[in-house]
């Protein structure tokens, strides 16, 4: 009978110290989006025709897991003007300014937790009557950043952007205007690449500047301007 209880004491104590192991909670945590359409860098004619100035274009993405709804950000790439819509579909439809480049993206929400993914930003031009050329997509800085501060130990800068067009290889050459008013002069015209080195810079001075991009048809587009300040 001792024996019997000795047993059933350790048998009980294993138990115990074993206990139940909590299984991490579930991620919840909403994947990106991927984009269908308008397709990157695509000329637009699938919309529907409002009128001479405006048409509705759809957007659509795949599903994103654990997304219990979507944020389109749609960006007029002339103007600079931004709108964000919401929609627990997976797709939209926007009346649209024709004959003007646009890009957009998707955030994946959700409604069990505050993270978010975003998706790639992409570009697209939404057409108009008697277009027949279209002017390059406006460049995207890359380097520096707008606002950044950097560090300039040589006593000079790189810049860098990146052009694209709806037409491939169309783009031949840039102008960068860059200094210390909002009204900056031209620095270089008709660069074939896509960055100006050894820019000269002072130290403590906010410059500013900005890329014309230009085709083989003539047409331009501005990035818009942007700024950084020097340690």
């Amino acid at each position: 009978m001792r024996q019997a209880f000795i047993l059933l004491t350790i048998v009980f104590t294993l138990t115990a110290c074993g206990g139940k192991k909590n299984n991490p909670p579930p991620d919840v945590t909403p994947a990106v989006a991927l984009l269908s359409s308008p397709a990157q860098n695509e000329v637009c004619t699938t919309g529907t025709v409002i009128s001479a100035t405006q048409s509705s274009v759809t957007f659509t993405w795949e599903a994103a897991a654990n997304a219990s709804s979507y944020d389109l950000t749609l960006k007029n790439l002339l103007t600079a003007a931004t709108e964000t819509h919401n929609t627990s579909q997976t797709q939209l439809t926007l009346t649209l300014a024709r004959n003007t480049p646009y890009s957009w993206f998707i955030v994946s929400k959700s409604t069990q937790t505050s993270a978010t993914a975003q998706s790639d930003t992409w570009k697209f031009y939404n057409s108009g009557p008697g277009i027949i050329t279209y002017a390059p997509f406006p460049a995207q800085i890359v380097a520096p950043t707008f606002g950044q501060i950097v560090t300039a130990a040589s006593g000079t800068v790189n810049l860098s952007w990146k052009g694209s067009s709806v037409t491939p290889g169309d783009i031949i050459n840039y102008d960068v205007y860059f200094g210390t008013t909002n009204s900056p002069a031209l620095l270089a015209g008709a660069v074939t690449a896509s960055f100006d080195n050894n820019v000269a810079v002072t130290s403590g001075t906010t410059y500013y500047w900005k890329v014309i991009t230009r085709d083989m048809q003539g047409n331009t587009s501005d990035s818009g301007l942007s700024q950084f300040t020097v340690k």
